[in-house]
């Protein structure tokens, strides 16, 4: 039996009463309201709803930094830039997360203690400086590789990018931070510990806007340091990347005192500056340092740093140095070294002259690279696109495709059937599109994977009812629309008129689909287009909808920059744009826009004339707050939601608020919200109109109660962002795009509509959920679920088949030596008294069978199809019910991690599930019958028999595989039985032959049975086919049947009528065999003097 219990969870006492997907009351209104603690709603109480991630992996995600243990080369640790820290212990066949539990999922830097390989220092919060990065909050370390963390401080660093840990004294560590990305001070500079990270002191500190970005250790002397600072600043309008602060430090004390290194280096502006060390000549010092205007260059010392020659003007590219500009010097060849880019360059004269490593099918865009010091061909490297490693040089690439650590930005859902696909705008990873599941055992693998529309990726859009089209964008923009049919991309970019100014258009700039005319597209630049083609043609409904600044006049780190300054205009996204459209699905004429610059507009005239409010004006929300999402009330035409964030100004607040006069007055709905988030997409359930799903910076959570409480939903899912969500409305489906560890679907969300608050003391609750389809899954790769592609074949699971089923416990079912010992903890641990409660309790408690919880499944005529257990434990669970009767195999011991074996395929139609529970010897049922519907995935090519009539064919050869698997274990036993009767009779007093005729014929009798059933053993022992029998017969019918819902042939008709007529001659002669023979056999066996054998009579 496929069987699966998703979902347990000691959950605090909740609700009651048969719920079907379909008309549920509103099962949670007014449940925060009660003053019981037991009923306040948690994470806890709804531990029970798991998120089921989707992947993929076909491309991966930003690599931040990797450790290889050099004591075990097969173990290495993998810091994904916004994707936790990962962890292979076979060169990456298999992998485990090690950080899923920490309070950031923003990673810089790993570290493997030289002295120790199992102690790990992982540095939080990206080291590039790119718009969309994660932030941290400090220092971890794990003692143990991974399975337990400490956090160590230096929570207001935001972004580390580089530890030391000293090589004698693991107690010593360095921890380089570049501190805040979006404002001022922070714990920013070199930090140093000695014992062990319970205190730091800053030893490398240039100023309030500059951090370190690098640092290596002279390996002759670790107390020769030499450090990078980086003096840079971005805001939501502009970047600055470089300042006089920016520079080559050198310490001869382990950072107590620095000095600057200047003879030879840039006397201007510098940027980022990447550092790395000659291992065969510790002398030799590089820097790849930017100057301004993403200029720069390689520079070399010979003399420890004390002077410095240009070598080229080789620079990280790209979207700029920023992002990249890590050095690595080689351990194998003097005088190579890598400078990591978009297209990463290798210098094998230390940097004089440099040409881009190989990148066939390979992803660019690197930042980071570890070695073999055992293996001079051996490279590992990290990118935005995952890992790749190379065995022969860099000349061919292994791309890693089991770590699914993609950066989702947006997500949208179609509406194919049977089962809707899923599509994604990604960080330099195109735009994806997948299946929400599959029809076949292996689920959702890397191939049902594919890029609709390259470059990096943002909102997606589908159109409703009509799979065959959809949306994509790359950046700032370009908008193209894509048939689905063909693969084909047509390029529908609004574009202004002669004489117009530039249209500016966000990085990610925001498509909307009509609801009320699926043709109709809405899509944000500074003015708000519509398109009633499908974007073929553009009408601007507005105009500029924003402040249209100068960025150049705006301050970066607080101040005015004039022209010689570090701009980097290619690291800035446009300005002054629209961020978020939203449309009332009530009036076509209501429309809103948020901006990047804290503006909301709206119309209610369809663009003829707009309204505007300062973000400013909505109750403790700053002027520059960024504009995430503006969401039309699907109930109320006045309604409207916006989540704001002002991360980009170092205020790391969420806002959230809801208006009920189109945007003219606003509240808040931040509720109980974490204070330390950002919130980025809301989305309102269109039964409930207080149901609410929110993706934020740290989590997905939801309200039943309009946002007056949120619960995050934790199960199955690691800390990640989560930057939208979306509803899957056919099927009720909450699917959510993370920043870093790909898709995750909530399935079937439905029983969150709702509970009322005199339900919290009922005793339970069933949901029958939406309809199951019917259908066998397919093989495409044999049988098992991961096929016999390795164990580093990449599958994400679908949902459980068949039928599933979510039930509510209000309380434990309890034991009475259960309820007796709880009864007794109080005095127990006060040391009181806990009188004996007497042998004839204990006794009855011992003989006590444990409670049962049972969900009976019943066709459409009231008999009983199934009975499937479930958890007794309180709160809520999830059943799935695989459409098969029982089996009705002879019963054999069960091994540890198998499922109870299923039956035959029940055909689709109407069922019912009831819940109940057994408690002391008593049955009672909890819930009655509750309808569902099974429904026909699709007919094949060939009609077949009608599925009614299958069922009936399937029911008659499962009661001939009863019959025959018991006469099999029957005849197998009883040859043992014949072996102890033989013993038996050599212990009478009978004369020869008196008893061992009668022995014989009975031994004959068996072997000939034996023989009718299943064949001549001799001849099976040497592999030669024997003749038809009972289970040959049976097993081809078995097979034939077992694959597929067509039905049966007209040969396994034949087939299992002649081994029906063989079974019931061979049944009749072994029923005899046991039921006459043997017992007269064992009685004459006694009567002469015998001991007794198994199953005998008992002598007197």
């Amino acid at each position: 039996m496929y069987r699966k219990i998703l979902l347990t969870a000691a959950i605090v006492p909740l609700a009651i009463t048969a719920v079907s997907a379909q008309g549920i009351s509103k099962f949670f209104s007014g449940l925060n309201q009660s003053a019981d603690d037991a009923n306040k709603m948690s994470s806890e109480l709804f531990a029970g709803f798991e998120l089921r991630g989707i992947g993929p992996a076909f491309m991966s995600g930003r690599i931040a930094d990797i450790d290889i243990d050099e004591s075990d080369p097969s173990t290495w640790y993998v810091a994904v830039g916004s994707g936790g820290v990962w962890k292979t212990e076979n060169a990456g066949t298999t992998w485990k997360p090690i950080f899923d539990d920490q309070t950031s999922y923003s990673i810089g830097d790993v570290t493997i203690d030289p002295s120790n390989s199992h102690t790990i220092w992982v540095g939080t919060g990206e080291n590039v400086g790119g718009r969309h990065v994660g932030f941290g909050d400090g220092v971890y370390r794990s003692r143990d590789g991974g399975e337990s963390w400490e956090h160590l401080g230096l929570e207001k660093s935001e972004h580390i990018s580089t530890i030391i840990v000293h090589p004698d004294d693991p107690d010593t560590v360095f921890v380089a931070s570049q501190g805040p990305l979006w404002s001022k001070g922070g714990e920013r500079g070199l930090f140093k510990t000695t014992d062990g990270g319970k205190t730091w002191d800053n030893v490398l500190s240039a100023g309030e806007w500059t951090g370190v970005t690098d640092i290596v250790m002279d390996p002759r002397n670790p107390d020769r340091l030499y450090a990078a600072t980086w003096q840079h600043h971005r805001t939501v309008a502009a970047y600055v990347g470089g300042g006089p602060e920016s520079g080559v430090h050198v310490s001869d004390d382990g950072g107590a005192t620095w000095q600057e290194l200047k003879k030879g280096l840039p006397s201007g502006n510098m940027g980022k500056i990447g550092l790395a060390i000659s291992p065969q000549n510790p002398d030799v010092v590089y820097a790849a340092i930017e100057t301004d205007r993403r200029e720069g260059g390689v520079w070399r010392s010979a003399n420890r740093g004390a002077s410095w020659t240009k070598m080229s003007d080789a620079v990280g590219g790209g979207t700029g140095p920023h992002y990249y500009q890590e050095l690595y010097a080689s351990p194998h060849q003097f005088d190579k070294i890598y400078l990591v880019s978009n297209y990463s360059q290798v210098s094998d004269d230390g940097g004089k002259t440099f040409v881009r490593i190989n990148n066939e099918h390979k992803h660019v865009d690197d930042h980071a690279i570890a070695f073999r010091k055992d293996d001079p061909d051996y490279i590992l490297f990290g990118s935005d696109g995952g890992l790749y490693e190379s065995h022969d040089g860099e000349k061919s690439w292994r791309y890693i495709a089991n770590l699914p650590v993609t950066q989702y930005y947006k997500v949208a859902v179609d509406d194919a059937v049977p089962f809707y696909n899923v599509y994604g705008g990604t960080q330099d990873n195109n735009t994806q599109g997948g299946p929400s599941r599959t029809d076949n055992r292996h689920g959702i693998r890397n191939s049902d994977w594919e890029v609709v529309l390259f470059a990096d990726g943002h909102q997606p859009a589908t159109e409703p009812g009509n799979p065959d089209i959809m949306y994509a964008e790359w950046q700032e923009g370009n908008l193209a629309r894509v048939d689905r049919i063909t693969g084909e991309v047509v390029h529908i970019q609004p574009q202004p008129e002669p004489g117009e100014p530039v249209e500016r258009f966000n990085w990610d700039a925001p498509i909307f689909v009509s609801q009320h005319d699926p043709k109709r597209i809405y899509f944000g630049s500074y003015r708000l287009w519509r398109s009633d083609n499908r974007g073929d043609d553009w009408t601007a409904v507005s105009k500029d909808l924003t402040r249209n600044e100068d960025r150049m006049l705006l301050p970066v780190m607080g101040r005015q920059w004039s022209w010689e300054a570090g701009w980097d205009y290619l690291a800035m996204s446009q300005y002054n744009t629209i961020t978020s459209v939203g449309e009332s699905p009530l009036d076509e004429n209501i429309l809103y826009t948020g901006t990047d610059d804290g503006l909301i507009n709206w119309t209610i005239d369809g663009g003829k004339t707009w309204n505007k409010v300062e973000v400013s004006s909505l109750p403790g929300v700053p002027k520059t707050a960024f504009v995430n999402d503006i969401r039309a009330d699907l109930f109320d035409a006045n309604t409207v939601y916006v989540a704001l964030d002002n991360h980009k100004y170092g205020d790391f607040k969420p806002y959230l608020y809801k208006s009920t006069n189109n945007g003219r007055t606003w509240t808040s709905m931040l509720g109980d919200l974490p204070e330390r988030n950002l919130v980025w997409r809301i989305v309102q359930d269109d039964e409930d109109k207080d149901l609410f799903f929110l993706a934020t910076e740290f989590g997905l959570f939801f309200s039943v109660d309009g946002g007056t409480q949120w619960v995050e939903l934790e199960n199955g899912v690691p800390n990640i962002s989560f930057r939208d969500v979306t509803i899957q409305r056919r099927e009720d489906d909450v699917v959510a795009a993370s920043f870093g560890r790909g898709f995750f679907i909530l399935d079937d969300y439905s029983p969150l509509r709702g509970v009322d608050k005199a339900a919290l003391g009922e005793e339970a609750h069933l949901f029958t959920g939406r309809r199951a389809w019917w259908y066998v899954e397919q093989h495409p790769l044999a049988f098992s679920e991961q096929g016999s592609q390795g164990h580093s074949f990449y599958r994400a699971e679908n949902p459980p088949f068949g039928a599933v089923f979510t039930y509510y416990l209000k309380d434990d079912l309890k034991t009475q030596e259960k309820i007796r010992q709880e009864a007794e903890k109080e005095n127990v641990e006060k040391w009181k008294d806990t009188p004996f409660p007497g042998y004839d309790v204990v006794e009855k408690e011992r003989q006590e069978t444990a409670p049962e919880v049972w969900l009976t499944v019943r066709d459409s005529d009231g008999n009983v199809v199934r009975r499937i257990s479930g958890s007794t434990k309180k709160g809520f669970h999830r059943v799935a019910w695989d459409l098969r009767y029982p089996s009705m195999d002879v019963v054999r011991p069960v091994r540890n991690g198998d499922d109870e074996p299923s039956g035959f395929l029940a055909a689709p139609g109407e069922y019912t599930v009831s819940l109940s529970k057994r408690v002391q010897g008593e049955t009672t049922e909890l819930i009655g019958a509750q309808k569902f519907t099974v429904e026909r995935l699709r007919k094949g090519a060939l009609a077949g028999a009608e599925p009614q009539l299958a069922a009936e064919f399937w029911e008659r050869a499962a009661k001939l595989d009863r019959g025959v698997s018991a006469a099999s274990k029957v005849t197998g036993d009883l040859e043992d039985k014949i072996a102890e009767l033989k013993t038996a009779l050599g212990r009478t007093r009978s004369a020869p032959a008196e008893l061992d005729d009668q022995w014989a014929v009975i031994n004959q009798e068996l072997n000939d049975i034996i023989e009718m059933m299943s064949g001549n053993q001799s001849m099976a022992a040497v592999g030669q086919e024997a003749p038809a029998t009972v289970q040959s017969r049976l097993g081809k019918v078995m097979v034939g049947v077992g694959l597929s819902t067509y039905g049966p042939t007209g040969t396994h008709k034949k087939q299992l009528a002649y081994a029906e007529q063989e079974y019931a001659v061979a049944r009749e002669r072994l029923n005899k065999l046991t039921g006459e023979t043997i017992p007269a056999f064992e009685a004459a066996l006694l009567a002469a003097g015998g001991p007794w054998t198994t199953g005998g009579a008992i002598p007197e």
